[in-house]
């Protein structure tokens, strides 16, 4: 598949409610998160007292964690650097993920650093590592066998060669019926690539799950009354989160909109919250839930996720 042909996917008559037979293959980063929060603002050329953790991250391995959590059997596709694969596939299985871990001899294991606002919003600093060099002859063979559907990171699609891979499998996946959703990731590297050849690339998922920002960038405009529906002739349904605020879906065909609000809580750390909105989501849908019951469990998690420190639940 070359970079920027459209998939050809009709997402609901191959990922339908209650469709929990099979796996789900998260294509994503492996991070080391390293999470700043600062008791002040910094100050320039001295010192600032800080909580200071390193925890594990990454996109996909967040997702991975969150669906694992919920009970949905699920496989991680990921490329970490040589001398950590054998200690981040002990972790992960301990998680109750499947890991599909290549190794680089030369790039290390992507690493991020967070800043966190007193809010819980936060600034990162990424090192994508070797997350960013997976190649077709990564991918073991028999890797699709059994998949119920493909979840791919926004993440593997910013950087070549990773994202040319990526792309092979999202047709690989599309000419077996299997049904993909997708995750924006990130409005800076989002706006990078661009938001015509990452609509190109991704068009017809049965789900693009997207924050505020990355629907901004994505529908053009900074009007949430149209974003759904702009989404939506992309995607057989556009999942809009709006943080404090809820979140909403629309469908391609007009026939469904849903808007709920989030509850209240104490925000410590929005580190992960919509990779554990995806999860959450996702894992109701695959046991039958209606959308509105799936975007009910995907606010409730989502904001569970604030309350604490990092990406992944408490394990």
């Amino acid at each position: 598949m070359t970079a920027g042909a459209p998939l050809t996917l009709d997402g609901r008559s191959h990922l339908s409610p209650g469709n929990s037979r099979g796996r789900v293959l998260v294509v994503g980063d492996v991070m080391t998160d390293v999470i700043v929060k600062p008791e002040g603002p910094l100050v320039r050329g001295s010192d600032r007292r800080a909580a200071i953790r390193h925890l594990p991250g990454g996109s996909g391995a967040n997702q991975a964690a969150w669906l694992a959590s919920f009970g949905v059997p699920v496989m991680l596709l990921a490329k970490v650097g040589l001398p950590d694969r054998d200690h981040l596939a002990a972790t992960l299985q301990r998680r109750g993920i499947t890991p599909v871990l290549a190794a680089d001899a030369v790039l290390p294991t992507g690493s991020l650093v967070s800043i966190i606002d007193p809010d819980g919003q936060r600034s990162f600093f990424s090192d994508r590592g070797a997350n960013t060099a997976l190649l077709p002859g990564d991918l073991p063979a028999g890797l699709l066998d059994g998949v119920a559907f493909l979840h791919v990171s926004g993440y593997a699609l910013f950087a070549s060669p990773a994202r040319e891979t990526v792309l092979a499998l999202m047709r690989q996946t599309a000419d077996r019926g299997i049904a993909l959703t997708i995750d924006p990731a990130s409005a800076g590297f989002l706006q990078e690539v661009g938001a015509t050849a990452f609509l190109n690339s991704t068009q017809g998922a049965a789900f693009c799950f997207a924050n505020e920002d990355e629907a901004t960038l994505l529908a053009a405009t900074a009007d949430p009354a149209r974003q759904g529906a702009i989404l939506a002739r992309h995607y057989d349904h556009a999942v809009i989160k709006r943080g404090a605020r809820g979140a909403e879906i629309c469908s391609r065909d007009g026939m469904y909109q849903a808007t709920l609000p989030a509850p209240p809580v104490e925000v410590v750390d929005t580190t992960g919250a919509g990779d554990a909105f995806l999860a959450a989501f996702v894992a109701a849908y695959l046991a039958g839930a209606p959308l509105d019951a799936c975007l009910a469990k995907g606010i409730t998690a989502g904001s569970q996720a604030t309350t604490f420190l990092g990406g992944q639940p408490a394990f």
